[in-house]
């Protein structure tokens, strides 16, 4: 159902003539334009529906994940196809590479390689929209402006720019210190603030975005509907998928959304200690076709991965990894698109003896207006800005990355992460939250059979799974064959766990919702990523501080009534089992032992 539409007062004066041509372009224009539009995509798309039977062409073979080799050229040929559809498709494939609860693990894999490279809009348009937002010609908007866009993608391009001084809010430019934190000790411990500059990134939707959208999500639905009346379609459940899908790439129409969860991020990390940074946006410029935002100087995660992070590797991992289970067990407010090029990397330095001491004397021995006139100017860390720019240069030589990094961490700087892009967000309620517990604390009492059983009550539609027992027993297995060797540190892949899972819904038609797949295929994400700068690292041993934490917010009587009664079980029985993962890796005996035979509960 369409949403109302509320006219704004101008509606009122609007003439008889433009009344006639909106009535014209609404009722006739806009669904030759559909029904062109539908017509292309009938060319691009009926060679895939015809070229359909090479799924069933060759034996399934192990090296390709137990699919045929018609089958993998099917997928590439679906893919190049989804590319030339343009941006809802490109988009599209991307979601559905999230989906491994319902189509094949290398067909995921194919989509989303699909990157969001669109073509770039005339930076005519670009001038229009900002003079537009800004009320202003563009020559007095910007000091500098770089044409050349930063990025481009399916739905928007980003521009790198410098406002001019008197178009800065000055809240933007006022140094922030952590409001959870006592004053000596933010005065004392924690490093000189970094004040924004003027510099920003101004992200555009490209031209008529919107309306080529509408057009494919209504061509989209009139297919999902027509293909839901063929037997067994059903358990895909195609119209309200497409219904999910349209809502999410509504969401990233308005890039108001997006600067809005870039302040709450911001706000929950306010108050660790993790090093972790958000780009802070500029509300004042910021409408539903423009992004004007805090530039970050940093390096894509991608050169990490690509060329090695030397003696970063293991921070980096461990400090990507905890954010995100921060996200996920604290905050329940998920970054939804944490591929490595949006995952930033900058250095900063901590701070030294020397200004240990001059801020410890500040704090003690000054008054608070001489410590805030101290503050009223600080400079920028030029020195960050050109480690970043000096490893830029170096990313296409390995070697001379490597040499650099090992320079860096000679001179104590420390990385900090920096997540953009943040447009989508996955928030699970409470009956997605509860599975989501219920699948790792199952992994904690070791009992897949009844996670199994739970699963099947729960999903879309419970009607439509297929042999549940043998859905339970699967699970049961899963987690089994986790047990034996759960408590050696680095030897459980979450992913390897999760890909089991994830293969048996798909084979049973068990239907999760779509954020509770997101979420998991996010821990996927995560850690395959941690896995590539350090093959050691252990998912579990690092939700255990993050559960500490849990816990004594718990505490509180207001936070327990807050809170479901499975929820509090679930985590509670999470957490205990963790501690006594960490205990019993700590002991001098060998730990598989000890639950292999049950030593730790001899009496059950």
């Amino acid at each position: 159902m369409s949403e109302p539409t509320i006219n704004s007062p101008a509606e009122l004066d609007r003439s008889m003539l433009s009344r006639i041509v909106s009535l014209l372009r609404d009722n006739i224009w806009e669904p030759i334009l559909t029904a062109r539009r539908f017509i292309h995509l009938l060319v691009l798309f009926l060679p895939v529906f015809v070229s359909a039977p090479m799924l069933l062409v060759g034996t399934p073979e192990p090296r390709l994940g137990g699919d045929r080799w018609g089958a993998v050229w099917w997928y590439g040929f679906l893919t190049t196809q989804m590319q030339r559809a343009g941006p809802t498709f490109i988009k599209l494939s991307q979601w559905a590479a999230s989906r491994a609860d319902l189509f094949p693990s290398l067909l995921c894999d194919r989509l989303g390689s699909l990157h969001s490279r669109g073509k770039a809009h005339s930076m005519r348009h670009t001038r229009r929209v900002i003079e537009r937002i800004f009320q202003r010609p563009f020559e007095d908007v910007f000091e500098e402006f770089d044409e050349t866009p930063m990025g481009t993608g399916a739905i928007a391009q980003v521009y790198r720019a410098t406002l001019k001084h008197d178009l800065v809010p000055p809240s933007h430019l006022t140094p922030k210190h952590n409001p959870h934190t006592p004053v000596l000790a933010t005065a004392i411990l924690q490093p000189p603030p970094v004040v924004p500059t003027a510099t920003v990134a101004v992200k555009i939707l490209h031209p008529k975005v919107e309306k080529l959208i509408a057009r494919d999500l209504r061509i989209m639905s009139f297919f999902a509907h027509t293909l839901d009346y063929i037997p067994g379609a059903q358990w895909f459940s195609l119209p309200e998928e497409v219904e999910v899908f349209g809502r999410m790439m509504r969401e990233q129409l308005d890039l108001r959304i997006e600067g809005g969860n870039l302040i709450e991020f911001d706000k929950r990390f306010s108050g660790r200690t993790l090093p972790v940074k958000f780009p802070s946006p500029l509300q004042t410029w910021s409408t539903r076709d423009v992004l004007v935002e805090e530039y970050q100087n940093a390096l894509s995660l991608e050169d990490f991965l690509k060329n090695g992070g030397g003696p970063y590797n293991d921070t980096l991992a461990e400090v990507g990894l905890d954010a995100f289970l921060n996200m996920l067990l604290l905050d329940n407010f998920v970054h939804a698109d944490l591929h490595p090029g949006n995952i930033m990397v900058r250095f900063v330095k901590p701070l030294s003896t020397k200004l240990l001491l001059e801020n410890a004397w500040d704090a003690l021995f000054k008054s608070k207006d001489e410590q805030k006139l101290s503050e009223a100017a600080p400079k920028p860390d030029t020195t960050t800005e050109l480690i970043v720019d000096r490893l830029r240069e170096l990313r296409h030589d390995p070697s001379a990355w490597r040499e650099a990094l090992d320079e860096i961490h000679t001179e104590g700087y420390l990385p900090e992460v920096v997540f953009i892009d943040a447009g989508l967000v996955t928030t699970l309620d409470a009956k997605d939250r509860q599975n989501f517990l219920d699948l790792f604390r199952a992994i904690a009492e070791f009992d897949g059979y009844r996670a199994g059983e739970l699963m099947v009550e729960r999903c879309r539609t419970p009607e439509l799974a297929v042999d549940r027992e043998t859905f339970a027993l699967k699970m049961q297995h899963i987690v089994l064959n986790v047990k034996r060797k759960t408590f050696s540190l680095g030897q459980i892949k979450i992913s390897d766990i999760l890909h089991s899972v994830l293969k048996a819904v798909r084979e049973h038609h068990v239907k999760m919702e779509a954020d509770f797949v997101n979420t998991v295929i996010s821990v996927l994400l995560l850690e395959g990523i941690g896995r590539q700068l350090d093959p050691g690292l252990d998912l579990f041993k690092s939700a255990l501080p993050i559960l500490r934490q849990l816990g004594r917010q718990m505490g509180t009587q207001e936070n327990m009534k807050k809170m479901e009664r499975g929820n509090i079980g679930a985590f509670l029985k999470l957490w205990v089992y963790m501690e006594a993962r960490e205990l019993a890796s700590a002991a001098l005996v060998d730990a598989d032992q000890l639950v292999k035979y049950d030593w730790l509960t001899p009496g059950i």
